[in-house]
């Protein structure tokens, strides 16, 4: 998945370099705070930082043998740092490092996340108001519904995706904690202030408590929380996939300069884009589901977890990632045809006006049941193609009994079903429901 939409600095988080370099990161911060507390002699931290060097080549080779990469990467730094090496991971286990050093990664990986959302939300908030008003027909259980506006679904979108930044900023809270507690989590060898002193250098949370690792409760909440963003990512792709359809082609994916869309037949414009997001979603959704499995470890920890998150963690962020940065562009390009919106609107003859068409004669003093009966019957009549709704309505006794010509042509006005549009949208951007666009240039 090597494109312009995979970013580097999503990928080099997870790059096994940057890994170690954390790893160092939080040995030396360790390795400060035992000599703050008298643990190792005065000068030792500095000193071991201007010497230690890191040898991915060597420990692999270590590896090789340890058959463990923290005591290959420990091994490794006796190289670079000597006799001083002594003062590194005292009192510490494995998961100490491993875990307080994932937490960074996950957080580094979540804020480019959320850079995204907020773009993919900028894209959608562009549209909303640019066809806030463009009129459409809304669909339920696929079947013509009511008349609402393009804009409409780019504002849903829109806030389902604040929702997701909520979300996101929870889950950061929790998984940004540190653990420096030792083999069962108990500080046995050395205090909790090592692990305070440590987790505030690095701008993490100390753990309030944890065996000899952090509880995988925070993972699984995390990649969860990345399953449900595909899941909306996916929820759009879906519809823009319907849209294109040929009988409904309301909007469509940008079709490029020299694109082909099918070996075989040269007319195919096909939503690839919205097809691959929404296999993708699946990914990131099996991915939370192997989170959840490794909530539950072993007594104080085993390491079925380990393996599974080396996987499911660079894969989600990366793919995630992706995801929004395709989903934006998509957006931003997609093109709509208001044309074939007016001319789905009125391809039932007006059915779709048959509700207002009910509660103006319930306004009227009509009774609902009689109402719903006259309405209905007329409804049928014009689906098996006796004329348009309005035709066949202005004809019935009970229905003109109780409605003049211009009320009955007042219900068939699809302007009526936008009338609390402005109202929706402050609602949802919390400002002016003027377009963003007029606003600038008002302003300037």
């Amino acid at each position: 998945m090597i494109d312009r939409y995979t970013r580097p600095a999503m990928k080099a988080i997870w790059d096994l370099k940057h890994k170690y370099e954390i790893w160092l990161e939080v040995e030396l911060q360790a390795c400060a705070a035992f000599e703050k507390a008298g643990l190792a002699p005065k000068g030792t931290a500095e000193t071991v930082r201007r010497r230690a060097r890191i040898n991915v080549k060597r420990i692999a080779e270590i590896e090789q043998v340890t058959k463990h990469d923290v005591i290959a990467f420990l091994e490794s730094l006796a190289d670079s740092v000597g006799p001083l090496h002594r003062y590194l991971h005292m009192g510490l286990t494995s998961s100490d490092i491993v875990d307080t050093a994932l937490a960074i990664q996950m957080r580094e990986a979540l804020d480019l996340i959320v850079e995204g959302v907020e773009r993919l939300r900028a894209a959608l908030k562009q549209q909303a108001f640019r066809h806030k008003r463009t009129v459409m027909v809304g669909r339920s259980h696929g079947i013509h519904g009511e008349p609402i506006s393009f804009g409409l679904k780019m504002a849903l979108w829109y806030e389902e995706c604040g929702r997701h930044l909520e979300r996101l900023g929870q889950v950061r809270r929790h998984i940004a904690v540190g653990k420096l507690s030792g083999a069962m989590g108990t500080f046995a060898h050395q205090g909790p202030q090592i692990e305070a002193d440590v987790c505030a250098k690095l701008g993490l949370t100390p753990d309030p408590i944890s065996n000899q690792v952090v509880q995988r409760d925070r993972h699984a909440a995390y990649v969860t929380a990345l399953a449900l963003l595909a899941a909306t990512i996916e929820k759009i792709a879906t519809e823009i996939r319907h849209l294109q359809r040929t009988e409904v082609l309301e909007a469509e994916e940008y079709f490029s300069e020299g694109q082909k869309g099918s070996s075989a037949m040269p007319h195919k414009r096909n939503p690839i884009v919205s097809e691959n997001l929404c296999g993708l979603a699946r990914i990131v959704r099996a991915n939370s589901l192997a989170a959840m499995e490794n909530v539950a470890l072993w007594h104080e920890r085993d390491i079925s977890h380990s393996s599974v998150e080396r996987v499911i963690l660079p894969d989600s962020t990366i793919v995630v990632d992706y995801m929004l940065a395709r989903a934006t562009d998509l957006i931003e390009r997609l093109v709509v045809y208001p044309e074939r919106m007016k001319r789905n609107l009125e391809l039932t003859g007006g059915l779709i006006y048959s509700q207002r068409l009910l509660l103006a004669l319930i306004g009227k003093g009509a009774q609902r049941k009689e109402s719903y009966e006259a309405v209905q019957r007329n409804a049928m009549a014009s689906w098996q193609g006796a004329g348009g709704l309005q035709e066949l309505v202005a004809k019935d006794p009970f229905i003109t009994r109780h409605l003049k010509t211009h009320e009955i042509a007042a219900c068939f006005d699809p302007a009526y079903y936008l009338r609390h549009v402005d109202t929706i949208y402050d609602r949802v951007f919390g400002v002016s429901t003027r377009s963003p666009v007029r606003q600038r240039r008002r302003t300037a």
